[in-house]
């Protein structure tokens, strides 16, 4: 039986809220050079500007098939928010992706065999308050979401000085100005927190 949010197929023109975390729940980031690395990947995927191997080689550019929205990296799973184009950017940009970042920390550290947690997860964003609320949480997920680097929160704050592979604009659009955005964010900061509280507090008891 498929696992929870486990889709086959993602559906062209469409917002998802894709997601997945360590095997096991383990670690996937251990320092700041792991989660630049990580970061690093999005962008080749994704920018505009075209990038080569050492042999001369151009990566695959998936910023026709994919838009980037909303994303956090944590220390042992992620989130990102992202419009498909067409019927197979999600699956080409998180193989993509999550290939080269398992070989490149698995030979960092010396270990062998899978990284992430079986096939990445995805929910389909059906409406406009989903999709809100959908940036809202990724933000929401850091502690320190306000300074958090890996996350895009900053990129929404600061749209002169957003990183090119981030699309916050069709976000933004539906609010009046950025300050309603923050605004929106900050007020669900409390009900979020206490929502994973609860989650532990459930879990601790099991």
């Amino acid at each position: 039986m498929p696992g929870k949010n486990t889709i086959k197929a993602y559906i062209p023109n469409h917002y998802y809220h894709i997601y997945n975390r360590g095997w096991n729940q383990t670690e996937i980031f251990l320092d700041e050079a792991d989660y630049g690395q990580f970061e690093y990947l999005i962008a080749r995927c994704l920018s505009s500007t075209i990038i080569k191997d050492s042999k001369g080689r151009e990566y695959k550019r998936l910023n026709d098939e994919l838009d980037l929205n909303t994303y956090c990296l944590m220390p042992n799973h992620f989130h990102m928010l992202v419009f498909q184009h067409g019927r197979q950017g999600i699956t080409q940009f998180m193989q993509s992706i999550c290939t080269a970042y398992t070989m490149y920390f698995n030979k960092k550290y010396k270990r062998r065999g899978p990284l992430f947690e079986n096939r990445f997860k995805g929910v389909e964003i059906v409406s406009d308050e989903q999709l809100m609320h959908t940036t809202r949480y990724i933000h929401l997920n850091h502690w320190d979401f306000r300074t958090w680097p890996h996350c895009s929160y900053q990129d929404y704050l600061k749209p002169n000085d957003c990183r090119e592979w981030i699309q916050t604009k069709p976000l933004l659009a539906l609010f009046d100005n950025i300050k309603q955005y923050e605004k929106f964010v900050l007020d669900y900061e409390k009900e979020q927190r206490d929502r994973e509280a609860h989650k532990r507090s459930v879990v601790d008891t099991i």
